[in-house]
């Protein structure tokens, strides 16, 4: 089925802390990712919310990679969506990596199937 975009939802469990805690951190994992992914990217913006967690989000010509960490609880949830070709594997080793995370969940799903668009 030929379908307009893939969304996938990624969990990262038992991770550092101080890693999801940490602004510059986050955004570059995030952007190595994107890099990793084969993506082209055009914008990004990501935030420290007080006392923890950062979210944000980079624009990418395919789509977008968006993220928000709960450092309190080791975890991190992440979406790739893309209407393009990229290698999101490629992109979740980065950041599993980069976030010591000991475990991750995916699931994948298409988005705008276009046999029901039409």
């Amino acid at each position: 089925m030929t379908a307009l975009g893939q969304h996938l939802l990624a969990e990262f469990t038992g991770c550092n802390p101080g890693s999801l805690a940490n602004l510059e951190r986050v955004t570059s994992a995030m952007l190595q990712a994107a890099e990793a992914s084969g993506a082209t990217i055009v914008t990004h913006s990501f935030h420290h919310f007080s006392p923890h967690g950062v979210s944000g989000a980079v624009i990418i010509a395919e789509s977008h990679l968006a993220i928000h960490t709960w450092p309190e609880h080791g975890f991190a949830a992440v979406d790739y969506f893309s209407c393009g070709s990229v290698d999101t594997a490629s992109a979740l080793v980065v950041l599993r990596a980069a976030f010591g995370a000991a475990a991750m969940e995916t699931l994948s799903l298409t988005r705008g199937p276009l046999g029901r668009l039409d």
